[in-house]
């Protein structure tokens, strides 16, 4: 087991690329349609203003990423997250300041903003639940980044972002008037890039899948 955490632990800080893009799995949560809109609506009007359109451009859906890494076994991970959707609710959210990720060279278009969502409890232990539900049964061990006492919840509304642009972008999110808020409806694993949802469960709901 000490190995191959090891060996998950260096691919993800490799960050395996296929054909000049990043290439890898991610657990993401979903929101309900209208927490949803107001997301969407953050990334309209940064494309709109010419500040970034890449996650329109690749079919990303609004989410916070629970986990992400190079190499899954989406087979295990079905099992697993289907169990776990099934004993959760529905989570309440509220997506309440803008943060950003900013890369370490400035001359390059790498800078990632986002929403955040209160830090609240339930969501610190949905993802301590899901970690452990992947450790156990996907046989997953989360990358540093993802780890219950490292995890930043955050949701993307713009990546690549010009280092000249990110104050233009924050003025622009502070009229959304935060908090938005609403539910976390939703758990499913996507591939990228592009982006390709393998598949998705509803939480609190026994369906197949």
């Amino acid at each position: 087991m000490a190995q191959r955490q090891g060996e998950l632990e260096r691919a993800a800080a490799q960050s395996e690329v296929v054909g000049g893009k990043k290439h890898g799995y991610a657990v993401e949560l979903y929101f309900d349609p209208a927490l949803e809109n107001q997301v969407l609506k953050a990334w309209n009007v940064l494309g709109r203003r010419q500040i970034s359109t890449q996650l329109i451009e690749m079919s990303a859906r609004p989410h916070i990423t629970l986990l992400s890494a190079p190499c899954l076994d989406p087979h295990r991970l079905h099992v697993a997250l289907k169990g776990l959707a099934a004993r959760l609710d529905p989570l309440p959210l509220s997506l309440s300041s803008v943060g950003a990720f900013l890369s370490p060279d400035t001359n390059k278009e790498g800078d990632v903003l986002f929403l955040a969502p209160t830090p609240a409890a339930s969501l610190l232990h949905l993802h301590t639940q899901v970690c452990d539900a992947l450790r156990k049964e996907g046989g997953v061990e989360p990358p540093d980044e993802f780890r219950p006492d490292s995890w930043v919840p955050h949701c993307s509304v713009a990546q690549d972002v010009p280092r000249n642009r990110i104050a233009d972008a924050f003025c622009i999110l502070r009229d959304l008037k935060l908090p938005v808020s609403g539910y976390a409806m939703d758990i499913g694993l996507v591939e990228f890039s592009p982006v390709r949802e393998i598949f998705s469960f509803s939480l609190g709901c026994n369906s197949e899948g």
